[in-house]
């Protein structure tokens, strides 16, 4: 089978598209999943270019979505013929993060799913949303449920709450799509009105382009009658963790899931403490919490939006593509 792997020297011109061994069939407890689609995160990207150190020839790609081949003895979760999805992180079944690291990430630490098909553990995958495209169901094991923990796991989400969300990348745009479902007010951000004119149409409440209002934090407390949101989805990291503080209510919910201005930073502690605001470092989810993501997205009416869709082979294209910032929602690969 084919497969895309990393290149003895880092870097997306060095992405080899090469042959790997089949599976096989499953043994005890596993499944074999003949995969269909993936989707890009800044991680996958991150590892791909080196940034995050991986072993040579590793299988990139942390999200996967196809469909069941075979079923081995004592895997009773599935039945061949079913559609589904895997998991960020594989050994995370419920409960408190079992560790603080990406050792056991599929595409970092261990081979991904940048490849034809895979023998896995049962629970390394959850069913799909019935109905949906392979590539819709491979935007949901990081970007989505990213979104969905930040929000309704942690932050409690509930009608009436309001959400302000940086950016319109994957997670971003998921995490809008969840504050509409739940009966939200979402205010986005962007430096470009025409992404902001796309997540008016998502349902956005209130928009603000950074650029023209670089105190945007400011513009977020007018459109809240000077209260500030319940919850901040912050992608920045330190670069615009001030403006998100400013930005919150009292008592408010900061989910950090980013570091796009960098890994260190000054922060404002005193205005943070003040305010009493709750700062919470966010690294996707569970597999509980996926399934719990999985059934509320079945009795809705959201589909993932997918900006761009490439072939395998031309992965290293579709990193490319994710590098110019021009895209709306999710970058996906069809395998």
């Amino acid at each position: 089978m084919k497969a895309i792997r990393t290149g003895a020297t880092a870097g997306l011109d060095h992405l080899v598209l090469a042959d790997a061994a089949d599976p096989g069939a499953p043994g005890p407890g596993a499944i074999r999943v003949r995969l269909h689609a993936n989707s890009l995160n800044y991680h996958d990207y991150a590892v791909a270019i080196g940034a995050i150190p991986a072993s040579t020839g590793r299988i990139l790609m942390s999200d996967g979505a196809g469909i069941v081949e075979a079923v081995g003895e004592g895997a009773h979760e599935f039945a061949v013929g079913d559609h589904v999805v895997s998991l960020f992180f594989p050994y995370w079944m419920g409960g408190p993060p079992p560790h603080g690291n990406f050792s056991h990430v599929p595409g970092d630490g261990i081979d991904g799913y940048a490849r034809e098909s895979v023998v896995v553990p049962e629970k390394w995958f959850t069913r799909a949303p019935k109905g949906w495209s392979h590539a819709e169901a491979a935007t949901l094991p990081c970007a989505a449920l990213t979104a969905w923990r930040a929000l309704v796991v942690e932050g409690n989400l509930k009608a009436g709450d309001s959400v302000l969300i940086l950016g319109t990348g994957g997670v971003a745009v998921f995490a809008l799509q969840f504050a509409k479902m739940m009966g939200a007010t979402a205010i986005i951000t962007s430096s470009s009105d025409e992404k902001l004119e796309r997540a008016k149409a998502l349902g956005a409440d209130h928009t603000i382009n950074y650029k023209t209002h670089p105190d945007w934090g400011k513009q977020v407390l007018r459109l809240t009658g000077a209260r500030g949101v319940d919850h901040v989805l912050e992608i920045g990291g330190p670069g615009t963790l001030p403006q998100s503080i400013m930005a919150a209510r009292v008592g408010g919910h900061i989910a950090l899931i980013g570091i796009l201005t960098g890994v260190s930073g000054d922060v404002p502690t005193l205005n943070m403490m003040v305010k009493q605001i709750k700062l919470q470092g966010i690294v996707v989810g569970s597999r509980r919490h996926q399934l719990e993501m999985v059934r509320a997205l079945e009795a809705s009416n959201v589909r993932p939006v997918i900006d761009k869709t490439f072939p395998l082979a031309a992965t290293a294209d579709a990193f490319r593509y994710e590098e110019g910032a021009t895209h709306f929602g999710k970058i996906c690969v069809e395998i």
